[in-house]
């Protein structure tokens, strides 16, 4: 479902990995983008604070994919982490520092449906969700009046009847294609996709989607990057006019907008 929206296309963010703490940079220039007047929708991810929350309650974690099988259990203490803990931990960080911050996950208003994913091998990963669609209605309605949406990655099944646990680098592509952001931006560990991993000279600084695809299929594109590289060509496939991929650190959404430090693609 795409809008059309009264604000400027805004700047969506994914928020997650060493990043996430209240003190830090990225969060900062986020918010005074916000006070800016900019439209800026921050979606986090929680993977390290989940799997601590579960080793403390002896639920062991198991992975399929890079992906963590969620039983029943493992799915309240996300919904709980997510939701409740770093959500409201991100909003009470930018409130401190003078943003309009609302804290939503993708269940409310039915942000993000998704169904039921599968590893590359069939296995059951229990209540892990793919996105299926997106109704931004509800962060526009939030961007419309001024606020700085904070969106946990969880998804409702399309009945309802229970929620999914879904992967924060995709919900935040889905979010920013259906809003036809200006801007995705996944702040990394490394300052470009790199031609070569262990060469960190080798930076690419454009990609089309058609040399986004083959490099996802090469060699080169392994770990960490896959995921991310996944998400921004489904950001822009989906509406987003450009997708970046940099470092997270001082500055980085500027740098990354004038694209002296960043991978962009585009269609």
């Amino acid at each position: 479902m795409h809008m059309q929206h009264k604000y400027a296309s805004p700047i969506v963010l994914k928020y997650g990995g060493n990043a996430m703490s209240p003190g830090d940079p990225l969060l900062a220039e986020a918010v005074r983008l916000h006070r800016s007047g900019t439209p800026v929708v921050l979606v986090h991810g929680g993977g390290p604070e989940i799997d601590r929350w579960l080793a403390q309650r002896g639920v062991t974690t198991t992975r399929i994919d890079g992906l963590r099988v969620t039983d029943a259990q493992t799915l309240e203490v996300t919904e709980a982490v997510l939701c409740a803990t770093i959500n409201k931990r991100l909003v009470r960080a930018c409130t401190a520092r003078g943003a309009r911050a609302v804290g939503v996950s993708g269940e409310d208003g039915a942000t993000l449906t998704a169904v039921r994913a599968y590893g590359s091998h069939g296995e059951d990963l229990g209540y892990v969700g793919d996105v299926s669609a997106c109704d931004p209605s509800l962060i526009a309605l939030l961007l419309e009046n001024g606020y700085l949406p904070v969106v946990a990655p969880l998804a409702t099944a399309p009945d309802g009847s229970h929620a999914f646990n879904v992967n924060a680098d995709l919900a935040a592509a889905a979010i920013a294609g259906a809003l036809r952001a200006r801007a995705f931006i996944l702040a990394t560990n490394v300052a470009r996709v790199l031609r070569d991993p262990a060469d960190p000279t080798s930076g690419i600084d454009t990609m089309t989607l058609a040399q986004a695809h083959e490099f996802l299929r090469s060699p080169a594109c392994s770990g960490g990057m896959q995921p991310k590289l996944r998400a921004a060509i489904a950001a822009v496939e989906s509406g987003a006019q450009r997708a970046y991929i940099c470092e997270a650190g001082d500055s980085t959404i500027e740098r990354a907008l004038d694209e002296t430090a960043a991978t962009v693609i585009s269609a």
